[in-house]
């Protein structure tokens, strides 16, 4: 059981050194298929009535590009997934592109995505005690509700503005807010789960 459980770190620590010790060619493809899989888990999408901001799964990838790139390359990945979003691929969500969904009502969000995502792997990369599910569950929060959140609810104030809309801050808090936070809970003990089992601890 012990030699199992040693293969174990051993392996474990050993792909997280090679994803680190990587090359530039490397770790910018690794980069692309983080942006890829962002793309893919934008599209598990529930529409709300009441609100342009839909449910969708793609904030959990998010987290997960800065645990396993680091801040650079997981910050790089999100910037591809909105380069490459507004360029041509429409794999926003509800497999929507182009510049129209940056200046939307989720454009803010797509923003915090590339700060979210630097935040975490800063972390993740010069503390390795933080990588255990306690700690990286906070990091994580932090991340999602106030990197995530700030810029993606003064996005979505500035589009309900530019419609004409006259609206409280309660208004964009139910629109951009607290309905999604059973779920992003949900998606944070995720990523921080996978912090715990997939990254080395020293």
């Amino acid at each position: 059981m012990n030699i199992n459980i040693d293969s174990y770190y051993s392996t474990r620590k050993n792909l997280f050194e090679r994803i680190q010790s990587a090359s530039t060619a490397t770790k910018i493809l690794l980069s692309f298929m983080m942006a890829c899989f962002t793309g893919i888990m934008a599209q598990i999408i529930i529409p709300l009535p009441w609100t342009p901001v839909p449910i969708t799964a793609q904030t959990f990838a998010v987290l997960c590009s800065g645990l396993f790139l680091g801040k650079k390359y997981g910050c790089l990945s999100q910037i591809l997934y909105i380069v490459l979003g507004v360029a041509f691929i429409p794999w926003f969500g509800g497999m929507t592109g182009g510049l129209d969904v940056l200046l939307g009502s989720t454009g803010g969000f797509l923003i915090g995505f590339i700060i979210a995502s630097y935040f975490i792997g800063a972390i993740t990369e010069k503390y390795a005690k933080a990588r255990n599910f306690t700690r990286m569950a906070l990091v994580i929060g932090i991340a999602n509700f106030g990197l995530i959140y700030i810029p993606g609810l003064a996005g979505l104030a500035l589009f309900l503005s530019s419609q004409g809309m006259t609206f409280t801050i309660m208004d964009v808090l139910m629109m951009g807010l607290i309905p999604f936070i059973i779920g992003d809970i949900v998606k944070i003990l995720g990523a921080a789960s996978v912090s715990k089992v997939f990254l080395p601890k020293d």
